[in-house]
This record gives C-alpha cells, structure tokens and sequence, in this order.
C-alpha cells in the first residue's frame, strides 16, 4: 500500500506538528515515536501518556436479541455483563481459531459497543453480520463516529479528570459524559498495564482534547512504547499471539471462554480443554545480551520447540522480553531454554505473567 492511500485519524496534523515519526500501521499513517520509546514508555509507567488509537473499531450492536446474539458470537459470558459493564472476549471460528480479541462495552439493556482491532475491522463486521441472521438485533459499523484516545499511567486518571472535568468510571466499567462539549464515553480499560483511561469521542473535537491534555502535562506516545507496555504486560497482539491458527487455551485466555454459552466454536474449544494444548503461550526474558523477534525459534538442546511470536527489549526491565509458543511441558515458569537470535543462541528462562508488574495498577486488582 503506497503512502497516498493510508487512512489517518483527526490528529494527523497535531502528530506531524509534534515531529513524530509516522509509519504505515495496518492500513493507516501513525505515529511509532515522538522524544523516543524508552521515554514514553517511562512516561507511562511513572507519570501519564497518551496514545492516539482512533485507528481501532467500534461496531455498535442493538435490538431486543442484542445479548442472545453476542452470547453466540464472543466467547465470554455476555450475560454477565452489567449495564454500564465492559468485558474481555475472543471472537472465534467454527474451528476455535482466534479471528480477533475485543472489548465489549454494555451501554444499555439491549445496546453494546464493540472495539476492534484495526486490522480486523471488516472482517469482524462481515462475520458479526454473517451470525446476526435469524436474530431481531442490528449490527453497525461506527468507526467513523468516534476517535479514540488512551491516557494511561498512575497520574493519568486524576489529571484525565481534572482537565476533562469528568468522573472516571472503575476499571472495566464504562460511563456516558459530555467532552469538548459532545457526547462521549469514558472506559476504565488499557493496553499498557498501568491506570487509565480510554476516551472515544466525536472526532471534530479530537484536536482540542489532545491539546488540552497535553497542556495539562500529559506525554503523547507512539505505537512503539504502546509495543513494549504491552508486551510487558504480557497482553496478546492479534496476528503475532494470537489467530485463527491457534485457540485461546493455547494462547492462555481460556478463562475468557464459557463453553457452556455454545457460542460459535465452543465445541472445539472445549475439546481441546480437555485434551489439554500440545503447545501453549509462554513469556520469556533472555538472560543476558539479546533481543527476542517474532520469528525467532526456541531451543532445547538441538531440538526446535517453540517460536516467538512477539519480542522486544523492556525498558522498565532492561532486558530482552517476549512470548513464544512452545512444547507445553517446557512452558513452566523457570525453564530454561534458548532463543536464535540472527544466528547466535540466547540463554533465556520462562516466566510468570505479567513479566512487569505496576504497583500502582496492580494493588487494586488483588
């Protein structure tokens, strides 16, 4: 895809102003970095960043049959979402296959808002209207009515608060407020696994809320530290982690399926639970120079037995971090193996999730 037919989102103006380094990203001219990802990753992790994330999906689902058909569709207990309630949930085949992993947001007895990742946008639309059939619901593309910003860090709820004159709802809660003068909604949710929130609001006053934030000492990021936040939280990134070549016992998010729902490709999911995954979706830190790739191969031995599907150096821990798929007996926290890093094998150990932990955001889940 040439340069010219990139999509942008409102604040492509405000990003080039700033100097950020813009790249193709699925479709659409980003920013990766503005000063540099080390420091907006640390930005994140001890103060409050933003990301620019306007580029992601919102499909609106609506009708007396709303819940019974999301029942069907996600693989999460839809039902057990309150109004006013968000919820984690895997979008599957017949097969198991992961197609996406989603947000669902309860807006309303009968009204959901869903988030998609931006590359799978309309192909989860196209599915999602595929299985509405036979249901009194109606599913809608609104991708355009929002754009979509991420605050997140331990100062950014008070400071998302107090320069946005807003109340914040709980985390995995959603709540309607007025921004910039418009409609809008505030969720309790993030991808970096620190405090925050995520703001999707009409897109003509996106550039005012950017400024004002930014104003109230907000540092804006880019896709590259939103990468390593995330990997250290060791959260999946559809197409790297995750895909309709694995299930999501393999990829360890077995608790966000409820078979017994029977929504679309509950069977096999629960075969394989049963059976229990021959491979199954490990974090990993090298031990000492190196840096982990997608693609890299996991050794033991002379033996292949795994991949790394995502991997990048992490600032916060100042070493090499990724996942990989591999062998399920080898992927116990402790193990060690090594990891062919351009040809030279790096000694690296299995850990336990979240390979960083935030005090901050951590000390309200326990």
């Amino acid at each position: 895809m040439n340069g010219a037919a990139l999509r942008r989102t409102p604040l492509h103006e405000r990003h080039a102003e700033l100097g950020a380094k813009l790249v193709s990203f699925a479709g659409w001219e980003m920013p990766v970095s503005y000063e540099g990802i080390r420091e907006e990753h640390m930005a994140v992790r001890t103060h409050a960043g933003m990301f620019d994330v306007s580029h992601m999906g919102e499909v609106e689902v609506e009708g007396p049959d709303a819940l019974a058909f999301l029942q069907r569709v996600l693989s999460n207990d839809v039902a057990a979402i309150e109004v006013g309630g968000a919820q984690y949930s895997c979008l599957c085949d017949e097969g198991g296959g992961v197609l996406d992993d989603l947000i669902a947001y309860r807006l309303g007895g009968d009204r959901c808002l869903i988030v998609t990742n931006c590359a799978n946008h309309e192909a989860d639309l196209a599915w999602l209207g595929r299985w509405s059939r036979g249901f009194d619901v109606a599913v809608r593309d609104v991708a355009d009515r929002y754009a979509m910003l991420a605050v997140q860090g331990p100062h950014a709820p008070q400071i998302v608060a107090r320069a946005l004159d807003v109340e914040l709802p709980p985390r995995m809660r959603v709540a309607a407020a007025r921004i910039g003068g418009r409609p809008a909604l505030v969720c309790g949710t993030g991808y970096t696994g620190e405090d925050g929130v995520e703001l999707l609001i009409d897109p003509e006053v996106t550039a005012a809320v950017w400024a004002e934030l930014l104003d109230a000492g907000v540092v804006p990021c880019g896709l590259g530290a939103r990468e390593t936040l995330r990997l250290e939280a060791c959260f999946h990134l559809h197409g790297n982690d995750l895909g309709p070549e694995r299930n999501p016992v393999e990829a360890g998010l077995g608790w966000c399926c409820a078979e017994a729902t029977g929504f679309v490709g509950a069977e096999a999911i629960a075969k394989a639970r049963a059976e229990g995954p021959a491979e199954r979706l490990a974090p990993l830190r090298i031990e000492g120079a190196g840096i982990p790739r997608q693609g890299n191969p996991v050794l033991v031995g002379d033996g292949e037995v795994g991949m790394v599907t995502s991997g990048t150096f992490s600032p916060s821990l100042e070493v090499g971090i990724g996942m990989a798929y591999l062998r399920a007996d080898l992927a116990e926290p402790g193990t060690e193996v090594e990891i062919d890093v351009r040809g030279k094998r790096r000694a690296a150990r299995i850990a336990s999730k979240p390979l960083y932990r935030s005090p901050s955001h951590y000390r309200k889940e326990r």
